[in-house]
């Protein structure tokens, strides 16, 4: 999912887990892709497009096991809570950190394409429905329905929704050819597409911090 929507996730997570810092839970549920963006501008792992980028389904995740593995995102959400939850003798903070990241492999698993790996090193199978690139557009409407069911379930101010809104909406080129924004400026430059990720989520990080 986008940044917004990952966000959203850890709305829920606060709503059962009230003494956590909401500031935990948003680096939680994107503590992967941060990962991601950094092993992208190391060269580690690697993105792709085709010639010519109409939608997201252009941009493909080529490379990336050490991020988004499913073992290495279980087995980070794991030392969190042993960490946090057993070291340190904070349970509740350790659980919520460990659902936090699982959240975001749950996630990317329902809308990616097969660019998840099980593990790094091993080629294959890749796991993902492929929403964004089979049905871009039922992919929106799942992200800006999962988005404000999270703001929902959380009891947020109208604030919060509108930035939950904003967010998806601004989106929109990204899951329809028909309308032009930055994805025309993303074919063959992976690091654009690794600098948009970032600035979204760290303006979603900030703004859901805030209105939260």
């Amino acid at each position: 999912m986008f940044a917004i929507n990952h966000a959203a996730t850890a709305l829920i997570i606060k709503k059962e887990f009230g003494g956590v810092p909401i500031i935990w839970l948003l680096i939680s549920v994107q503590f992967m892709e941060i990962l991601w963006i950094v092993l992208n501008y190391l060269g580690i792992e690697r993105t792709t497009t085709e010639k010519e980028v109409r939608y997201v389904g252009d941009v493909h995740l080529s490379y990336m096991p050490f991020s988004h593995s499913i073992v290495t995102m279980v087995g980070v959400a794991l030392l969190a809570w042993l960490i946090i939850g057993k070291g340190l003798n904070q349970p509740d903070i350790g659980l919520a950190l460990g659902i936090g990241v699982i959240s975001h492999l749950v996630l990317d698993l329902i809308t990616h394409s097969r660019d998840i790996a099980i593990a790094p090193g091993i080629k294959g199978p890749k796991f993902g429905l492929g929403l964004y690139a089979k049905y871009p557009m039922v992919a929106f409407i799942l992200e800006i329905g999962y988005g404000m069911v999270c703001w929902w379930i959380y009891k947020g101010g109208w604030a919060l929704l509108v930035t939950i809104v904003v967010f998806n909406l601004a989106n929109i080129s990204m899951f329809s050819s028909a309308v032009t924004g930055i994805e025309k400026h993303m074919a063959n430059r992976p690091l654009l597409i690794t600098t948009v990720i970032l600035a979204q989520i760290l303006l979603t990080l900030i703004l859901v911090r805030v209105f939260s």
